[in-house]
């Protein structure tokens, strides 16, 4: 994976995502900023997300609004609710 166009801290959220939001789980952009030392970065965290270019490999779509909202994912809500199912329901991916 290489990340290195990506902002110090775009790469430092990014490469975080796996380990904060393990499979079949979510945390809000604010929880990541939390986890990130920056509480008040929420919506940097999303700005980060939205330029991660490898979003199948690092799980951008765990990461949902305060309120439950799926934005902010660059397949779009719809794929964004469809990860999160097929996470919730145990399948794991091929390998």
């Amino acid at each position: 994976m290489d990340l290195r166009l990506a902002t110090p801290f775009s790469r430092r959220t990014n490469l975080m995502l796996a380990e904060f939001v393990p499979y079949g789980r979510t945390a809000t952009y604010g929880q990541l900023a939390q986890a990130l030392d920056r509480p008040r970065a929420a919506r940097a965290v999303g700005t980060a997300l939205g330029t991660n270019p490898l979003c199948v490999v690092l799980p951008c779509h765990r990461i949902i609004g305060s309120t439950g909202s799926l934005s902010g994912y660059a397949g779009g809500p719809e794929a964004k609710r469809d990860l999160l199912a097929l996470e919730a329901a145990g399948a794991r991916p091929a390998h």
